[in-house]
């Protein structure tokens, strides 16, 4: 039976919260961490496969940050599987010769169906304890506390938590059908949540990580759909015509979605229920695809109002509008960023698909991807390090990850048929 999981400090080690790494930085240099194999505290043998579990997965997930880097462990000259897990058991030069900045020893208690685990990290120049932190619970709760504690050592290295409970929806296709899964952050787990047998698209998380929106087809025309994904009810939005694109306000139960019962595709703000609250925006063109900011106080859209795709924001308080991209001729699917400042978005100029990213006064306009087949669908990650996206560059569309400034580029996961529109969770502990 599995042990509900519990986290508590060591005592007397409380560190001052420090923001070490700014992972805004365009010039960022990855720490350099030093993870070494868990050691088996009580001498069971039987935690043996726990721990190199629990060291793999901490090791990995503060590898896919972007901003740290986790040293081979053929350099270490110190193994605190042997010698000890705690201040007074580290040689700290041991690990500052190797180039470690940062070092995380962990410790594993196995007890009949407990698993208790020692985890701390620590500044090897300082030989200060930055972080300590105790978890128990069962075998398969294992990567839920090591990620637990990666968000501790996030929250003390940034000022933030990080993206280790997040989880990420996308569509993948299955034969003709196209339907929405959800896997962790790294693309661990990937699992079914819609089973139309047709297509969906465009799947939108709320604030709290408890409802998606989308649109399906399943009933011969694009309409939208409201799913709490525990308690498997939620609403559907059936209006003629186009029910399309949502985007949750944050921290309400409610969205905008494109809609076209009045007749041109406009933008409107719904209920969590489904019910009109009023029209966003007004133009001949379509206009599709609203993005709210993170303070829900503007929109980001898309527009047809000048001719071709653009770019658009609206302040809801003011109602004025304001077109934000001015090159190329097709620019499509904004996405805010975390902090607000930015939005990445889909670019098309000369024939070739790509995501760019530029300031919300205009300036600043940066190609993220380049040379590398079409590439679309950018979603940020919660504390806005990192953006997925949906690129061609192996065949198939499959789903990518890159830092925010566009480096890193790689593969999320790897499935059956094509993957697209992956979209970010804000993440949440309670998941």
């Amino acid at each position: 039976m599995t042990v509900l999981l519990f986290g508590g400090v060591f005592p007397r080690y409380v560190a001052a919260q420090h923001a070490y790494i700014n992972i805004s930085d365009p010039f960022l240099r990855k720490s350099p961490v030093a993870v070494p194999d868990f050691k088996l505290l009580g001498g069971q043998d039987a935690g043996a496969g726990l721990a190199l579990e629990a060291r793999t997965i901490l090791a990995n997930a503060l590898e896919f940050t972007g901003y740290i880097k986790v040293l081979e462990k053929a350099s270490y000259i110190e193994e605190p599987a042997v010698t000890g897990i705690t201040r007074a058991e580290v040689n700290f030069k041991n690990w500052t010769v190797v180039g470690a900045e940062l070092l995380v020893t962990g410790g594993v208690v196995k007890s009949g169906d407990t698993v208790q685990l020692k985890l701390r990290l620590f500044d090897t120049f300082t030989e200060r304890l930055l972080v300590g932190k105790v978890y128990s619970g069962g075998p398969t709760d294992i990567r839920r506390m090591v990620h637990r504690f990666c968000s501790e050592i996030s929250l003390h290295l940034t000022g933030n938590r990080g993206i280790f409970s997040s989880r990420l929806a996308f569509i993948s296709t299955q034969g003709k059908n196209k339907e929405i899964f959800v896997c962790d952050f790294d693309g661990y787990q990937p699992r079914q949540v819609t089973r139309h047998n047709s297509i969906s698209l465009s799947p939108s998380w709320s604030s709290d990580g408890q409802w998606l929106a989308y649109t399906s087809y399943v009933k011969g025309n694009p309409d939208l759909y409201i799913k709490n994904l525990k308690q498997n009810r939620g609403a559907s939005v059936r209006f003629k015509g186009v029910n399309i694109t949502p985007d949750w306000v944050p921290g309400q139960f409610a969205l905008a979605a494109t809609l076209s019962y009045e007749g041109d595709q406009e933008i409107y703000l719904l209920t969590g229920k489904g019910k009109v609250i009023k029209r966003l925006t007004r133009s001949w063109g379509i206009d599709v695809s609203p993005e709210f900011s993170p303070d829900g106080k503007k929109i980001a859209f898309v527009s047809k109002r000048a001719g071709t795709p653009q770019i658009y924001i609206k302040d809801l308080e003011t109602e004025t509008v304001r077109r934000l991209t001015f090159q190329g001729r097709y620019n499509t699917s904004p996405a805010w960023s975390p902090d607000g400042d930015r939005i990445a978005y889909v670019g098309v100029v000369k024939g070739e698909i790509n995501i760019y990213m530029i300031g919300l006064d205009g300036n600043g306009l940066v190609q993220l991807t380049r040379t590398a087949g079409d590439n679309e669908d950018p979603s940020w990650s919660p504390d806005g390090s990192l953006i997925t996206f949906t690129s061609t560059r192996e065949g198939s569309s499959r789903i990518f990850v890159m830092t925010a400034t566009g480096g890193e580029q790689r593969r999320l996961l790897l499935m059956e048929g094509a993957q697209t529109d992956s979209e970010w969770s804000q993440g949440n502990e309670n998941n």
